[in-house]
């Protein structure tokens, strides 16, 4: 069967065979599909592998069937009718052969490997399918990482801007799918009493901690290349930074929105490369115990050279040079194998400025992500009986209902990239400034060794450098 470009446009996803497709791509546009979100689209699917468009439709029904908890044959069967596959590489000869197959408004997804993004956007450009016309768009969606540092990223987007302008380009970090990422920004300004608060002369210090229990789960081919640094920190913490810190936006336009968060970056103080170990800490885990499950160190993880000094936990510290953030610790950690999944941003007022109950007293913001989605504030109330004491309380406000949909991500930002809302993608300039950021520490960190830390705990004791005076990280997995 051939599908024609008959409907509004049509989404090409290079790499089509691939793990991503699989885990994430298709499940979330068969999830759109049966919820009818799902705009008047066809899919083709685009990879190197000689497979019939049955044995591709097979290979994708067999993936939902296992993952999808709600699969339904007949959702299946109307969204099945929507897909072809097309056997090519990323030649302009093979990438040409789509032509007589997309509509005039097409989505181009790659859904390959970082290595191959300048290749397939040269080949698409080269096969004139980037060249819009006036009756559609042409769109690019590149998935993370963006480049390896900063001059890699900088090549990367000049070879795409050959033949795609940036407002054709749109990079994809799932983070800013994310509801709590989303939500962060609306419960930040849509409430009054939030903004009087959320600066320097209230913020003592800003904490953003994204946990893992995995380890590296068959990844180890990219992530002993990449280390957690380049694989959490430099995209979806740092997208997390910026949206915790930006000014509040005139308008909610995605210039504008991407304007204030790169005023973020370009104001974040440059890490001082002799005081080095104060900014940045790396770790590497030992074997241990996550659960009640004994799991081996990264150096017995399978393909791990004996020898590799890859970091499975980062944290760095960052001033903003601002008006609002002046002299404001901002700590971000990321690692694996630690106690508990857990991901938060968690925001501390500084102490009430009174001895009146005989002790500090501060208060957390907290916009939890995992294990739940969930808005906490740290308070303090009375201790019951007759005496004065005070107890913390936590007042938390979850915002996930069991009877909403279940989204992801991939689900909101593929409708994005649809509509072209750009207001969730990033921006060249902010992926250079956030390369520039950290490349003092990924200069220093071509030698030594990463601090072990055994599997199942907190990370590596060395980040306690970290936190200036009064300052210590939250537990992992706790609530206060």
């Amino acid at each position: 069967m051939s599908l024609h470009s008959n409907t509004e446009s049509t989404v090409v996803i290079i790499g089509a065979t691939g793990d991503l497709t699989r885990r994430l791509l298709f499940p979330a546009i068969y999830r759109l599909y049966a919820l009818h979100e799902w705009p008047d689209a066809n899919i083709i699917g685009y990879a190197v592998e000689d497979w019939s468009r049955d044995k591709f439709l097979q290979h994708l029904e067999d993936n939902l069937r296992q993952f999808e908890h709600d699969f339904d044959p007949k959702v299946w069967t109307e969204l099945a009718a929507r897909i072809d596959y097309r056997q090519g590489d990323l030649t302009k000869d093979s990438l040409a052969k789509l032509s007589p197959k997309i509509s005039p408004s097409t989505l181009f997804y790659l859904a390959l490997p970082p290595q191959l993004f300048g290749d397939a956007a040269q080949g698409l450009g080269e096969a004139g399918l980037s060249t819009e016309s006036k009756s559609g768009y042409r769109r690019l969606v590149v998935e993370k990482p963006f480049g390896w540092d900063f001059a890699s990223a900088k090549a990367l987007r000049e070879r795409i801007h050959d033949y795609w302008s940036e407002e054709q380009v749109y990079r994809i970090d799932h983070f800013l799918g994310k509801e709590t990422s989303q939500n962060l920004l609306v419960f930040r300004f849509a409430n009054r009493f939030l903004e009087p608060v959320w600066n320097a002369a209230h913020v003592s210090q800003v904490q953003i901690t994204v946990g893992e229990t995995l380890g590296v789960e068959g990844r180890w081919q990219y992530y002993d290349k990449a280390g957690a640094l380049r694989d959490m920190i430099q995209n979806h913490l740092m997208q997390l930074f910026t949206l915790t810190a930006m000014d509040a936006p005139a308008t909610w336009d995605a210039e504008v929105l991407r304007e204030h968060k790169v005023e973020v970056l370009r104001a974040v103080r440059g890490i001082p490369p002799e005081a080095l170990s104060d900014y940045a800490c790396r770790g590497q885990y030992t074997k241990g115990t996550i659960g009640d499950k004994a799991v081996p160190g990264y150096l017995d993880e399978t393909g791990i050279p004996k020898d590799s000094t890859t970091e499975t936990f980062a944290a760095i510290k960052l001033y903003i040079d601002n008006w609002r953030w002046q002299g404001v610790p901002f700590y971000l950690r990321s690692g694996k194998r630690l106690a508990a999944r857990f991901s938060e941003i968690a925001v501390e007022l500084k102490d009430v400025p009174t001895g009146l109950f005989g002790k500090p007293l501060s208060n957390w913001i907290v916009f939890r992500m995992w294990p739940d989605q969930c808005i906490d504030v740290v308070a303090w109330a009375k201790d019951p009986g007759l005496q004065l004491n005070t107890r913390k309380i936590v007042l938390a406000t979850p915002y996930e209902k069991t009877d909403e949909p279940d989204y992801t991500a991939y689900e909101q930002l593929l409708l994005e990239a649809l509509k072209g809302d750009r207001g969730y993608f990033l921006r060249f300039d902010e992926v250079e400034e956030s390369w520039r950021i950290l490349t003092p520490v990924l200069e220093a960190w071509k030698s030594g060794s990463p601090a072990p830390y055994g599997a199942g705990s907190q990370g590596p004791d060395e980040q306690n450098r970290l936190m200036i005076h009064g300052h210590s990280w939250r537990t992992i997995g706790g609530r206060d």
